[in-house]
């Protein structure tokens, strides 16, 4: 359910009031039924909660959202505001959204969004979902993808400042996340991946330039061995023409080097179109790509289209069952 002081519980109601979602999929939520029935009012959705113990007790049924009540925070929990629990209570509905995925019980996590702040002051020091889940699976090497219609980005750093960011890239990681994107993309369907990888500098460095050799130094190795290895990747190429040719099909998916590199053009297209996916963690994973948006919390007016995105696309990514 993510952060209960944000929009994520809006979020929800709005996307499980349609019925195409059921089409696709049995859908639940692990949070607190209250906040879920306070939501329901505030988006004005004609829609009851159904409150379980376990899965097995889920009846999957539109009109009526299923919810597994941790029963973690008051019903007048104040929206649009920083809280240590609701911050704790988005932790633990994760926490058991993985202890579930693990036991097999659900195929995939669809996360709503979470804050940062709430998240440290409820005493869990991660800088976000990801490093999470990393941390909740024993999982030592993942990536962020972010996923539009026309463009995928997938992140060797992530939650860092620019300076750690250029330190934490080395050959291993950069190599590492490029074969993450050929094995993603494989197994979505796509046989033969055309991978993009960004350089660091502006031209990415443009011959020793700019910069002090990061691109030949970091990023040239990691590309030499997954073209050895068979995957078909390239660069490092300039992100302020790269993203452009992506969009327009020359790639399948961009290798981004840091946050705001990968973030800003996914973003340029449109926060309801992005999704973000998980890679490299041994459940499926995918979320909104936006935030908590306390600023318009509890006025019922925030879109849930990338929610439903995400839940689409954790419907493709998941194992399939024998119906």
């Amino acid at each position: 359910m993510g952060d209960a002081a944000g929009v994520g519980p809006e979020i929800i109601m709005k996307a499980l009031g349609d019925p195409a979602v059921y089409d696709i999929c049995r859908p639940w939520v692990i949070g607190d039924a209250k906040i879920l029935e306070r939501a329901a009012g505030m988006v004005r959705a004609n829609l009851q909660v159904h409150s379980v113990a376990a899965v097995s007790e889920a009846r999957f049924q539109h009109g009526a959202v299923d919810c597994l009540d941790l029963d973690l925070l008051p019903a007048d929990l104040p929206v649009g505001k920083v809280s240590a629990r609701a911050g704790d209570a988005a932790y633990r509905y994760l926490a058991k959204a993985v202890e579930l995925a693990k036991a097999g019980e659900i195929d995939a996590i669809c996360t709503a969004p979470l804050n940062k702040e709430a998240l440290h002051k409820g005493g869990h020091l991660y800088p976000g979902h990801t490093e999470i889940l990393a941390d909740l699976t024993a999982t030592k090497d993942v990536s962020m993808m972010l996923s539009a219609p026309r463009l995928k980005v997938i992140h060797v750093t992530t939650h860092v400042g620019l300076l750690d960011a250029v330190k934490m890239i080395n050959p291993e990681r950069v190599y590492k996340v490029i074969r993450m994107a050929h094995d993603t993309l494989q197994k979505a369907g796509c046989p033969e991946p055309k991978i993009a990888v960004c350089g660091i500098n502006p031209h990415a460095g443009e011959n020793g330039l700019f910069g002090y050799g990061e691109e030949e130094e970091k990023i040239v190795p990691a590309v030499k061995r997954a073209q050895r290895e068979g995957i078909n990747a390239v660069g490092p190429l300039p992100a302020d023409t790269l993203f452009f040719r992506a969009t327009r099909g020359d790639f399948d998916i961009v290798v981004a080097m840091y946050h705001d590199q990968g973030h800003g053009p996914v973003k340029v297209l449109g926060l309801e179109a992005g999704v973000n996916i998980t890679v490299g963690l041994p459940i499926i994973r995918t979320s909104v790509d936006h935030g908590t948006a306390f600023d318009i919390a509890g006025k019922g007016i925030a879109d849930e289209l990338s929610l439903k995105e995400a839940i689409r696309q954790a419907v493709e990514l998941a194992p399939k069952r024998g119906t």
